[in-house]
């Protein structure tokens, strides 16, 4: 269990097809087992741990006791199946430097603040095993000797869509990765999104709330369930809107939690899908006229932004060593950007009719 404190990936709007985490290490408590604390338990059953670092494992949540995380002062039971669940599934292979660009917005010696574009795989997985953020971020820090890309108590900390463009931050050491993820974790972070969306809100500004789990039929999708229920995780997306153009709309969502794919579903469930989102529906004229010109009008903008219109455009923390307040922010890629004002001249040329 090295390190399993910080080898936490946190739940973000992006996580590729992760359902609710996969599991590392799984134990069945002896029925003969007296109560005690998880920590102590774990550290008899877990060779070549520390206490501590159980305890911060408890503390980021990647311990439970049946299905739900649990506290390190938690006391087993004889029957309960402890196990530890982590944001990427195991893996039996070594990451290896590949030599791609990176657009770093900021860095010291304790963390990265990168602008991905769109296309780019955070981490490799699910048939992804180069190409991606992890491998060029080895290659990156390939003459720094506190970084090792196969060691989990650095690097992400988060992630989000290939598809989703925008800004994450990357853990240089081991007490960054851990400050970073608990931050997160407490949902103390501040993250607004930029999305391009189907439909006309009633309200400028609004907010979302619903569970978000894996859906029943679709296990690629995530689907939105009641609050007060016992399917997935609450979820809440505040969301204002910043222009209007008739069919579509333009709204900046900010994060109070972050649950896998959580805005292109609470989008969703509220009728409004995310403009070119394939995956959810988005990629449908939903809106607008049934004319031959606005059928290649909306053709012509699902090519130059042929992936779900969603970029993460702020992102703020408190730096993991001096507790400065950091604050970031990424203007839209090109290819929002385009559709965006595509959209624009298409509401300018209705209202002058």
């Amino acid at each position: 269990m090295k390190d399993v404190e910080e080898d936490i990936l946190v739940d973000d709007e992006l996580l590729d097809e992760r359902p609710e985490g996969f599991e590392h290490w799984r134990i069945e408590v002896d029925k003969g087992q007296s109560p005690v604390r998880i920590d102590k338990f774990l550290m008899d059953h877990m060779p070549g741990t520390s206490r501590n670092r159980i305890q911060k494992a408890a503390e980021a949540g990647t311990i439970r006791a049946g299905e739900k995380p649990v506290r390190s002062n938690y006391k087993v039971k004889p029957g309960d199946i402890i196990t530890l669940v982590l944001d990427h599934p195991k893996r039996d292979w070594e990451i290896v430097p590949e030599d791609i660009p990176l657009d770093i917005i900021y860095e010291d010696d304790a963390l990265l603040v990168i602008n991905k574009p769109a296309g780019l795989v955070v981490h490799p997985g699910c048939g992804n095993y180069s190409g991606t953020l992890v491998n060029a971020l080895a290659w990156y820090l390939r003459d720094d000797k506190e970084f090792d890309p196969n060691d989990p108590t650095v690097g992400l900390v988060h992630r989000i869509d290939k598809d989703t463009s925008g800004l994450l931050v990357i853990a240089k050491t081991a007490d960054a990765k851990t400050s970073l993820c608990k931050q997160f974790f407490h949902h103390t972070t501040r993250r607004e999104y930029n999305a391009l969306v189907w439909g006309s809100f009633v309200d400028d500004e609004g907010t979302i709330t619903g569970n978000i789990g894996r859906h029943p039929k679709d296990r690629m999708q995530m689907a939105v369930y009641p609050m007060d229920g016992d399917v997935g995780k609450p979820a809440i997306t505040h969301y204002r809107v910043l222009e209007r153009f008739g069919p579509v709309t333009l709204v900046e969502c900010r994060l109070e939690t972050g649950r896998t794919h959580q805005i292109r579903a609470h989008m969703r469930h509220m009728g409004h899908p995310l403009f070119a989102d394939e995956r959810y529906g988005g990629e449908q004229i939903l809106r607008g006229e049934q004319t031959a010109s606005y059928k290649a009008f909306i053709r012509n903008c699902m090519e130059l932004c042929p992936r779900q219109a969603l970029h993460a455009r702020t992102l703020g923390f408190a730096h993991p060593v001096t507790g400065e307040d950091m604050f970031f922010s990424s203007e839209m890629p090109e290819d929002l950007a385009a559709i965006v004002s595509k959209w624009r001249g298409y509401a300018g040329t209705r209202n002058k009719n």
